[in-house]
């Protein structure tokens, strides 16, 4: 069940925009937070990148600073309004990402930045299935979403965000193991490592 402030944040861009700053400062800001999925990865001019859940666009924006050709997929419509707004050099499509409307092998990289917590378990499968079959061999898988701290501090901070803001499936995800979604879904686990006291994890797999 879904908090009264998360529904109003899914009606008001700015709400959501100012929960995720806030949430951000902790480590830094959005602009990090919004960087670290990215870390390590050689993003080129021409490779193609979707962007997955790409909500208001804050990550798209990002990432078509290093690429000419990123597209963002939500299934909000209002959000994707927002994001062609927010970041007219990208393309935009209304879809779920439980079935992506590319061909096989269309992209080099995949990236979802806070979106695997709001899914169900099986959601979670049909997005990873997906982004497998839409990502080209050697292609990259690169996802940004929350874990369970292993600080005590971010750990009340985290607990507090989640009452107010997320819904079961979020303490579902975070009590769960998404490295081990990832490796049955076919992909190799490149790198792994946690931001602010274990609250936020970034994963980098490949298709190979």
């Amino acid at each position: 069940m879904a908090t009264i402030l998360r529904e109003l944040g899914l009606r008001h861009q700015w709400l959501y925009d100012s929960i995720v700053f806030g949430a951000s400062l902790t480590f830094g800001g959005e602009f990090r937070l919004r960087h670290l999925a990215l870390e390590y990865l050689r993003i080129a001019p021409d490779t193609r990148v979707l962007d997955l859940c790409c909500g208001g666009g804050q990550a798209t924006k990002c990432l078509a600073e290093k690429s000419h050709y990123v597209t963002g997929l939500d299934i909000s419509e209002h959000s994707i309004a927002h994001a062609r707004r927010a970041v007219p050099e990208a393309s935009f499509i209304v879809a779920s990402a439980t079935d992506i409307p590319f061909p096989d092998s269309s992209f080099d990289i995949v990236h979802t930045s806070l979106a695997f917590h709001e899914m169900t378990a099986s959601q979670i499968e049909r997005i990873l299935a997906e982004a497998f079959r839409v990502l080209k061999p050697g292609g990259t898988l690169t996802v940004l979403d929350f874990h369970y701290p292993h600080n005590a501090f971010f750990r009340v901070a985290l607990f507090f965000d989640f009452f107010i803001f997320e819904t079961e499936t979020a303490w579902d995800f975070i009590a769960s193991n998404f490295t081990g979604r990832v490796t049955r879904a076919g992909f190799t686990v490149q790198r792994e490592y946690l931001h602010a006291g274990g609250s936020f994890q970034v994963l980098q797999a490949s298709r190979l």
